[in-house]
């Protein structure tokens, strides 16, 4: 009888050990997912995808012809699969901003969706340019050179809210800073029945308070990822602009 109670403690008392380290375990574990989910917010992982991209086109920083760290950089620019492995991440922002920007982010889904199945022919970004180029059909509906046009004013319009959002407070809405963001870079090159869609569409845009909750973003953090983007995707932009402009390609379409 007395070696049965005491094989009876010393199984319970293993038993607890075990079960307080998996419960320890599963804690640590749901910790750690709410921590990476704090610090691996949408926004960060999209602002430190196009500063990658942004450093490997700063002369300082890379040699033309000089390969990076990233394999992305060759004689002929930057990668296309790169490219729309940063672009792919960007769709989340125009979910977040709901209803009114469903079109945008429609349209803008399905050219990256369309270049990244070309990523798998064509390297770099020039190549689909200069195939375009030869075949005249560089302003044709759906081939490559629109498609990155279009993905190119995406990721303008993203940088143009966040620049007016920035600016925004009690007085100054979320719907005027899309508004303004939207009639710069995007209303000029929709169709009217768009364009009334889309101004339709603001009055259900999230308040300030909704949009960082649903970014998980505090005031201050979202301010300095927004900047941070802002800064990194400018010269990607000025980039896949200066692929048309040095081809003689006009940018009003």
């Amino acid at each position: 009888m007395f070696q049965e109670e005491e094989v009876f403690k010393v199984f319970a008392t293993v038993s607890a050990k075990l079960y307080n380290k998996e419960e320890y375990t599963k804690d640590k574990s749901n910790m750690d997912m709410i921590e990476d989910a704090r610090f691996n917010t949408p926004l960060l992982v999209i602002t430190e995808a196009f500063e990658d991209l942004a450093d490997l086109l700063k002369p300082r920083r890379q040699k033309r012809g000089e390969i990076g760290r990233n394999g992305v950089v060759s004689n002929d620019g930057l990668r296309l699969d790169a490219f729309c492995s940063a672009c792919t991440h960007v769709s989340v922002l125009f979910g977040c901003l709901g209803f009114a920007f469903k079109f945008a982010e429609m349209e803008y889904v399905s050219k990256v969706r369309d270049l990244v199945e070309a990523s798998k022919t064509f390297d770099t970004l020039h190549n689909i340019i200069d195939l375009d180029v030869m075949n005249q059909t560089v302003k044709t509906q759906g081939s490559y050179s629109r498609n990155l046009r279009r993905v190119r004013l995406g990721l303008d319009l993203i940088r143009a809210i966040f620049e007016q959002f920035l600016m925004t407070n009690e007085y100054y809405s979320l719907k005027d800073a899309a508004t303004k963001a939207y009639t710069q870079v995007c209303a000029p090159f929709h169709t009217w029945a768009v364009r009334t869609a889309v101004y339709a569409g603001m009055y259900t845009l999230p308040t300030r308070d909704q949009l960082l909750l649903r970014l998980n973003e505090t005031d201050q953090s979202v301010e300095k990822n927004m900047r941070r983007y802002m800064e990194a995707s400018r010269p990607i932009i000025e980039y896949i602009d200066k692929l048309y402009i040095d081809r003689n390609i006009k940018l009003d379409w």
